[in-house]
Parts: C-alpha cells; structure tokens; sequence
C-alpha cells in the first residue's frame, strides 16, 4: 500500500466511516417495510420514504464537518483531498459497495467545494477497478425452483418461502391463479412446464401499498421476468394480485416515473445485475434509481453519458416542442434525456422564482410520483465539450440562462440543470395519432390526473404539451412549476353571470384568490383539438365538475391513501378460486 499523509488517511477514514454508517440507517429505515406491509401503515410508508431520501444529505454534512474536525491542516487545498481520495480508494479496494462509497466520496468532496473541481483526480468520475463479472449463481441472493415435480408444487413452495408474518388470505386460489396465468401465455410454447426453472430473489420489494416478488424464468435458453405484486387486504391477509411476465410490465414495474422501492439488498451492485437479466434495456442508473440509491444512479448516469459522448458524434440542440416560459430544454438526439435549465427571467404571466421552482423539483422528489410525473436528477456544473453544442443551441443558453452558463473553447459548463427521461409531448403525438390512439392518449391523460390528485398533488398547468408520452404508451407530467398539493387548491364553479356585460366581458367580475381552481375552464387545454377533446369528456368529464375534486380533499384530509397499480386492471387476478366459484 502506498504511504499517504496521516491527515489524508484520517479524512479517507473519516469519509468511509460516515459512508458505513449511512449504509446501516439506509438499512434499518429499508427493513422496516416489511412490518408497515403487514400492518397496512400507509402514511408511515410516505414519511419514511421522504426521510430515507432525505437521510443522505444529512450524513454527507455530518461527515464533512467531522472532516473538518479531524485536522487542523486547511481543508480547502486540493493537494490534500487528491492524497485523501487516493488513501481512500486503497481503503474500499475490497469493500463490497465500494462503487456507492466511491460516490459518498464525491458527494462529500463537492459539499466541501461546492461542486467545483470536478476531475478524477480529485474525486471517482470514474471507478476506481472493474466491475465485478462473477457469476451471480455463486452469490446467494436468490433461490432457485425447478418444475419437475409439477408446476403446481414449484408455485406453492415460492410463495411458502417468502415469510410474511400475516397468512395467506387464500394460498390454494393463490396458486392456482399463477399456474393458470403461467401455462396461459409464457408456457403455452412449451410441451412441458417441467423444463422450466425460476430464481426468485430472496429479498422483497416493498412500494407503496405492495410487495414485490421478483424473480425470472428460464427455460429453452430465454430469460423472462416472473413479478408477483401482493398486496394486503386490510383484514389480517396477504393475496398474490397478478402475475407479471413480459420485459415491458417489468420495466413499468421499475419505472423512472415511480418512487423508488424498499428492498433489503446488502449488496446493491448483484441485485443490479440481476435486475439487468430480466430488464435489459434498462440502464443500470435507473435501476440503482429504483431501489433508493438515486445519488450513486446520478454517478452512473454521467459514467454512461460520458461513454456514449465518445462513441457518438451528433449535436446537442434545442429540445422539440413548443417551448416553456420557465424552462430551457434541450437534448442529444442520440440520447433518451432531455436537460432543462431554469431561465434567468421568465415571460409573463409566470410569477413563480426560481427559487420557488427548485422547491417543487424537490417536492416531486419526494412525492410518490404514482407512475405519473418524471423523476428527474439535479446536477450542479455539469460538463460538455463545446463541439457537441449547435450554434442554436449555444445562442438560447446565452439569451436565456447566461448567469448558469460558461463557454471556453473546449467546454460548455452549465451551474445547475435537471436531467430527466425524454418523452414525445403530449400535443405533438395527438398531432400524428389515429382516432384510436388519440383515445387511448386522452385516457391516459385523463388517469395521469386523476392518479395525481388522489396522491394530493394538483398539476396546476394542465396544458397539453406540459404531459409526455413514453414508449410505453403511457402518459407522464414532466413540467412542474406550477404543482402543488390538491389540499392548497381552492375549487370553485364559476358564478352566473347576472348581467349581459359580466357575460361577454373580457375579466372575470367575481373576484379570484390565488390558490381557486375552476375546473369548469379545463376544457381550455384542448383548443384546437376537437377529437381529443370529445374524447377526455366522453371518457373524463367528471374532472369539470368542482365536487369531484372536492371529495379528492375530504379523502386525503381523512387519511385515505388510495391504491395505484402498475398493471392495468384487467390483469389483475380473481379473489375466488374457479373450483370454488363452479360450487357456488
């Protein structure tokens, strides 16, 4: 090992110690979820899934200040945090997270310089060795079933394995509902189900009001996921609600639009990997994402975009659509991200501060996103080569965000932006769709409201192009200046008019309080699209009526915390058994 100051040594100390200690309360708040499944604690899961986040800011300042105790040499100097990051990476060479140790590493280096000095050197912008490439069978995070003692058997012995406190509500229907499910579509191919084998994950996903089984089927070489959502029934019973087999299902299970799962994963590189195996086209940041370590996703975010940026030669330019007041956007063609940043000044009638739009980015942060609104990642002096920026581009960052932008001749360094999943907007995919697909559209878009409102946030500009389309075909809020709570809101009908002037006057005559909403005016979002409109109020118009959204508030303020599927409905099993349904 090489000799590094003693100073050094004690700040690398330091740093790892804090790392392990916010890995054992990451831990211990994550291993609680089970218990508050159990119980049906459903404002519980809210709370400690905003203090879960929360918890990793709070430790990396802990730590700095312990960094500045531990020496009285001036911690400003760089030369001393490179010797600090060189001890350190020699301190993590076999520790099993030293990838998220790396990142704890960088997050506490740039509190220290307030997110300057960004190069290897100085901090991990890459990782210090190889991933590790054993094979996962070797790791004991997940048990493996055959069928060949029938698949009845192999489905009874998974779900006996997983060791809820609470019973089954109904083991045997349970389990019949899975082989049905099973030999309908993913076995139908097969001559025997005896050939197939599932390793299901040993460690439950918990989200929300659910439990997650994970696991995959293998069977003639193909890998398939095998996702088991449970979900209480309030009465002291735990029941088995669907079977989820398709990659597609599984990544809307692992969705960037989601608040992320508690899961006991020790080691949360080898459930990454095995993710991977039934989620391929997902990158490993939105996976570390999903399963609560979003600051060590943001690392592997910019690992990749870095990789990409030398193995792809296009341009990045001004993002397609129309464009926001608040925000500028833009895009690599290459690359499904968009990157917004917050404009200096912002056009009227926008009254918001930036200040108050960095609030609701970390709100939505925190929110349980419902599967309906982007998460997005924050970065502070985020780093481009100037070449890869159009000229066009270049020119609206120098008209609109000029305080947040500086230009040399080989970077484009940006002070702050958000990076978030490129998505089709709203009204640009209803300018090319079918009859049919605008349908679909104004359903989705209608739920996305409604499944936001139940979860008490209120999008507040309900514009269409403020909604995304993902490759899914389901329809996402990524704009969010204008959000807030649904219990903040104040609905209202409008007031008749009395007079034939308050009727065909250009201002309301009744007076209007910031926070009242007139649900009767949403019919606004849709000019100029007579097909979507006629179809939202074929399929939504209860949203214009005032009352709707009022008993919305009555059920939040009463405690109510409504159910959110990740499937659609229609897949969800039947709660009778067929043998007992034919008695009957």
């Amino acid at each position: 090992m090489t000799n590094h100051s003693p100073t050094a040594r004690r700040i690398a100390k330091t740093i790892l110690n804090g790392f392990d200690a916010y890995f054992a309360d990451f831990q211990n708040i994550t291993l609680g979820a089970k218990a508050r499944f159990e119980t049906a604690a459903w404002q519980a899961v809210r709370q400690v899934s905003k203090a879960r986040i929360d918890l990793y800011k709070t430790k990396v300042n802990q730590v700095l200040r312990l960094v500045h105790s531990v020496t009285s040499k001036d911690t400003s100097q760089l030369a001393l945090w490179r010797d600090a990051r060189a001890t350190y990476a020699q301190l993590i060479a076999s520790h099993s997270n030293y990838e998220i140790a790396e990142t704890f590493f960088n997050s506490v280096f740039c509190s220290q310089f307030d997110h300057a000095h960004i190069h290897d050197s100085n901090i991990f912008v890459k990782p210090s060795r190889t991933p590790d490439d054993k094979p996962l069978r070797d790791y004991s995070i997940y048990i493996s079933y055959s069928a060949r003692n029938g698949l009845e058997k192999m489905v009874e012995e998974i779900l006996g394995d997983f060791g809820f406190s609470v019973p089954w509500e109904n083991l045997p229907r349970d389990v019949e509902n899975i082989c049905a499910a099973l030999r309908a579509v993913p076995l139908a191919s097969l001559g025997s189900g005896k050939q197939l084998r599932v390793d299901m994950l040993e460690s439950v996903f918990y989200r929300n009001k659910a439990a997650y089984l994970v696991g995959r089927m293998i069977f003639h070489g193909e890998v398939m996921p095998m996702i088991l959502p449970c979900l209480n029934n309030g009465r002291g019973g735990i029941f088995v609600d669907t079977l989820l087999h398709s990659n597609d299902s599984a990544s809307i299970i692992f969705s960037f639009t989601r608040s992320y799962f508690m899961v006991d994963a020790p080691i949360p590189s080898r459930f990454v990997r095995f993710l991977s195996t039934i989620m391929p086209l997902k990158e490993r940041s939105e996976l570390y994402n999903s399963i609560g370590f979003h600051k060590h996703g943001k690392t592997e975010f910019y690992r990749h975009i870095l990789a990409h940026m030398k193995v792809s030669n296009d341009q990045f330019v001004i993002a397609p659509g129309i464009k926001g007041m608040v925000m500028s956007v833009f895009t690599l063609p290459s690359y499904p991200v968009v990157f917004k940043v917050i404009k200096d000044h912002f056009d009227r009638p926008k009254t918001v501060t930036e200040q108050i739009v960095r609030e609701k980015y970390k709100f939505v942060s925190r929110s349980d996103r419902v599967g309906r609104m982007a998460d997005t990642q924050e970065y502070t002096n985020f780093i481009f080569y100037r070449n890869r920026f159009s000229e066009a581009l270049l020119q609206e960052l120098r008209d609109l965000v000029p305080s947040k932008l500086l230009i040399t001749d080989k970077w484009v360094i940006i002070r702050h932006l958000y990076v978030e999943r490129r998505m089709e907007p709203l009204n640009l995919y209803l300018q090319n769709a079918s009859e049919e697909e605008t349908r679909e559209a104004m359903e989705e878009y209608g739920n996305a409201i409604k499944q936001l409102a139940a979860a008490n946030i209120f999008p507040g500009d309900m514009l269409l192009k403020n909604f995304g389309v993902t490759r899914h075909g389901r329809v996402v809020f990524y704009d969010y200046d204008e959000l807030c709570p649904l219990t903040e809101c104040h609905f209202r009908k409008i007031p008749e008019a009395r007079t034939a002037e308050q009727e065909l006057a250009d201002k309301p005559w009744y007076t209007v309080d910031e926070a009242d909403v007139f649900p009767e005016e949403f019919r606004l979002f849709f000019s100029g699209n007579p097909t979507a409109r006629a179809a939202f109020e074929e399929l939504h118009s209860d949203l214009y009526d005032y009352r709707y959204w009022r008993r919305l508030q009555d059920r939040i303020h009463a405690g109510h915390v409504e159910s959110a599927f990740p499937y659609r409905r229609k897949w969800r099993f039947r709660r009778r058994s067929l043998a007992s349904a034919g008695r009957r």
